[in-house]
């Protein structure tokens, strides 16, 4: 189906009763990722970090076990609803706070790191949120930046309830102007900024039947399904369908497939 109309300048997805949930099933699917990356970039005691965008949580618990009682995690985020629960679970070491992505009030050169997952390819202008990133990182500091390539989100044996789900997917990010392959240019864009010694590791999570991120499709679809409907991708009736499709489908234990691609790249603020 062609889109109907363009949504641009807004975040898809939308408040439901899961999606909370949502988003800490796939934080902790890629917790061993993020932890591996924490560890390259040596954040440890005593370091201040901020995470971008963080949602209800983001990495913030993460980085809270790193830094330790002598260190502080910033959360940001526009969505009052996620930083309520946020702070109804924040460690005593962590705060969050409103402010936009773009220009926050936080003062300049005042983080050890300052990370970002999802949000440049959601937000747009990745180049100037780059560049509010190095304003809020001290000389020496780390900015680091996650992001996704769609093209691998795919199941085997291959099914067409899947296929209309992921088309859904993809569409409805692209009718709001997000870029779901920026994964593929990030390590140019973070070196073409001015990062020093910018390291680059994509890596891509496999789901089988019995894992937790098994209903990450039909799920992501769920609180995609106001934009789904609007840009005219699917209607109701079949999306309803090929949500049971694919969950049939995901719950065969002969069933595996493949998250999107997530690009991993970091550098350090010249001196």
């Amino acid at each position: 189906m062609t889109h109907a109309t363009t949504f641009e300048g807004h975040y898809p997805l939308e408040h439901r009763a899961g999606e909370i949930e949502r988003l800490r099933v796939q934080g902790d699917g890629m917790a061993p990722d993020m932890l591996t990356m924490l560890d390259r970039i040596g954040v440890g005691p005593g370091w201040r970090c901020l995470d971008i965008g963080c949602g209800p949580r983001g990495i913030t618990d993460l980085l809270s076990e790193r830094v330790g009682p002598g260190g502080h995690v910033v959360g940001l985020d526009m969505d009052e609803q996620h930083l309520a629960h946020a702070r109804a679970h924040a460690p005593a070491n962590v705060e969050f706070v409103r402010g936009d992505a773009f220009g926050s009030d936080l003062p300049a050169r005042s983080f050890d790191l300052v990370h970002m997952r999802f949000v440049a390819s959601t937000a747009g202008d990745p180049e100037r949120l780059i560049r509010e990133a190095m304003r809020l990182t001290r000389s020496g500091g780390v900015v680091a930046l996650q992001e996704p390539d769609g093209s691998t989100l795919n199941c085997d044996p291959p099914h067409p309830a899947w296929d209309s789900l992921k088309a859904a997917v993809l569409g409805a990010f692209a009718g709001v102007g997000a870029d779901l392959t920026l994964a593929r240019r990030l390590f140019r864009l973070v070196r073409q900024a001015g990062l020093e010694d910018v390291q680059y590791r994509p890596f891509l999570i496999g789901v089988r039947s019995i894992d937790p991120m098994v209903d990450y499709l039909p799920s992501t679809v769920e609180s995609l399904r106001g934009t789904i409907i609007r840009l005219g991708l699917m209607r109701e009736a079949e999306l309803s369908a090929a949500l049971a499709g694919c969950r049939a489908h995901l719950s065969d234990p002969g069933t595996t497939f493949t998250m999107y691609t997530v690009a991993q790249v970091w550098g350090r603020k010249p001196g």
